[in-house]
């Protein structure tokens, strides 16, 4: 007898599983929302040392999974790889193919979910994802369909935020006024070694961790806000859901995190991120 189902079907205030389908939804409208390409440029040199940690080599079929404006993808590109971009946004697949076009940088930009990428077993060499994979509702399937789709021996790289870095802090801040929906797991935890475990220990010869920082320097703390406000999807979201008083509340918390974390002596705005640099090896 399942004793777990009996009590969930007799106890009508158990707390149902979340509607990962609704869930997947709601996130795909919230990045389309603004333009993450603008803080996702910042970002390019998380790609250039991942594919150094890679080592990857000329030749080699290269996925970017959730590439968004294709950070890692570029990056595999410069080295002379065999790159394929994806992600479930296609303006942000745009915005890739405008850089990959300036640079004459031949890549290969597909719509698709990380969750169900539509690619055969073992066709990639490595498989990739700066900041994109972690935001995922279904953290499983996400992690089981980058293994999938790697061959044996191939390697997963993988750039994530950490729950205590200034990211991980600020996604905190914000759940305080909008918070996430219930039973979803925190995308924060892809940013720590046991979590990591969990999603692809089974399936890898070896998981090699480095932690590193990004440094958002922004004219100001309040330059910095300015421009998550109008282009970072979720932030975006976040303020629109709120009335004007929380809004201001939101606001002063979101700021007094930066100058906490702040290590500008002037005006400017000089905040380290922690972030989890993951290379694994495929079993």
């Amino acid at each position: 007898m399942d004793l777990s189902r009996s009590r969930t079907e007799s106890d009508p205030a158990a707390t149902p599983p979340p509607d990962l389908v609704a869930i997947k939804s709601r996130q795909q409208s919230a990045w389309s929302t603004g333009d993450y390409a603008v803080v996702g440029t910042t970002l390019q040199i998380v790609g250039e040392t991942l594919l150094e940690a890679l080592d990857v080599r000329a030749g080699q079929r290269v996925l970017d999974v959730a590439a968004g404006n294709g950070n890692a993808s570029l990056a595999a590109a410069r080295r002379h790889c065999e790159v394929v971009s994806t992600d479930y946004v296609p303006a942000l697949l745009e915005r890739g193919r405008e850089r990959a076009t300036a640079e004459r940088l031949p890549i290969e930009f597909r719509v698709a979910d990380a969750e169900a990428l539509p690619f055969a077993d073992g066709s990639f060499d490595v498989v990739v994802s700066t900041f994109g994979v972690m935001f995922t509702p279904d953290q499983e399937r996400a992690a089981s369909e980058m293994l999938r789709v790697c061959r044996r021996n191939g390697r997963i790289g993988l750039a994530n935020w950490t729950p205590d870095g200034f990211i991980g802090q600020m996604f905190a801040v914000v759940a305080r006024y909008v918070p996430p929906p219930t039973g979803m797991p925190a995308p924060a935890g892809w940013g720590s070694r046991a979590r990591l475990a969990e999603l692809f220990g089974r399936q890898a010869l070896a998981i090699d961790v480095q932690e590193r920082a990004f440094v958002f320097r922004y004219r100001s703390p309040e330059h910095w806000l300015e421009v998550f406000k109008l282009v970072y999807g979720p932030m975006v979201r976040a303020f629109a859901a709120l009335p004007a008083r929380e809004q201001a509340a939101l606001t002063a918390d979101l700021l007094a995190l930066v100058q906490r974390c702040n290590r500008a002596q002037d005006r400017s705005m000089v905040v380290p991120s922690d972030y989890l640099e993951v290379v694994i090896t495929r079993r």
